[in-house]
């Protein structure tokens, strides 16, 4: 039996979704998370999962950050992206970023059904608009290998970086020393080939839906 994880905020949409994917795979096993943070747990959880449908919009996914550092840390994890999001450029930039599927939200249950089907088989699944739209431009590529050698706590870190937050604001949520974050730091700047905390978010920022929507933030001493 398949086990599914679905990752989306909205409970009315994980519920509309579990209750089409129960009827196309019965007797799936379906797991939910509502948040990246509880996503990276159920993922840990469930390593022999078969796919992931996966939400750009889901609280905490920052654009395709999420997607990049899931695939960079369970390479054997395929990943569909179910979004609203449909234009053709986002819909391309998913799958140029690993994602072996691209189902947009206002497809009905016949299209979920053989994209699934598909993707379950080893195959792709995405619109043909997605086929045909431009590539990732190569700063997007260069941008998401550097966030993929990220370690899964430094990313954490890289996201609470571009939500504004201070050092010891991270400390506190993160439950460890601001020394520990300030250490983290050092080693994000070097992934990423930044000089500072403001680079890190317009390098991170790369992989926003909207690039270039990231604000910089202040600088403190790393």
């Amino acid at each position: 039996m398949a086990t599914l994880l679905i990752a989306d905020g909205p409970p009315w949409f994980r519920e509309a979704l579990r209750g089409v994917v129960a009827r196309i795979l019965q007797g799936a096993t379906l797991r939910e998370a509502e948040n990246v943070e509880r996503l990276y747990t159920l993922v840990e959880a469930e390593p022999d999962a078969d796919l992931l449908l996966l939400d750009l919009n889901m609280p905490g996914a920052q654009g395709f950050s999420a997607l990049v550092h899931l695939r960079a840390q369970h390479p054997e994890l395929p990943v569909v992206v179910v979004s609203a999001r449909e234009e053709p450029a986002v819909m391309r930039r998913a799958l140029d970023h690993g994602a072996v599927g691209f189902i947009p939200k206002s497809a009905d249950s016949a299209t979920l059904a053989e994209a699934l089907a598909r993707v379950l088989d080893g195959d792709r699944w995405a619109p043909a608009a997605a086929r045909a739209a431009p590539a990732a431009g190569a700063d997007e590529h260069d941008a998401a290998q550097r966030v993929a050698e990220l370690t899964p706590q430094q990313f954490r870190v890289l996201q609470m970086l571009g939500e504004g937050l201070l050092n010891k604001q991270i400390a506190y949520d993160l439950g460890v020393s601001e020394a520990t974050v300030k250490a983290h730091m050092t080693a994000i700047l070097r992934k990423l080939g930044a000089s500072n905390r403001t680079q890190a978010v317009l390098i991170a920022g790369r992989l926003a839906l909207e690039p270039g929507n990231m604000a910089p933030q202040p600088d403190e001493a790393d």
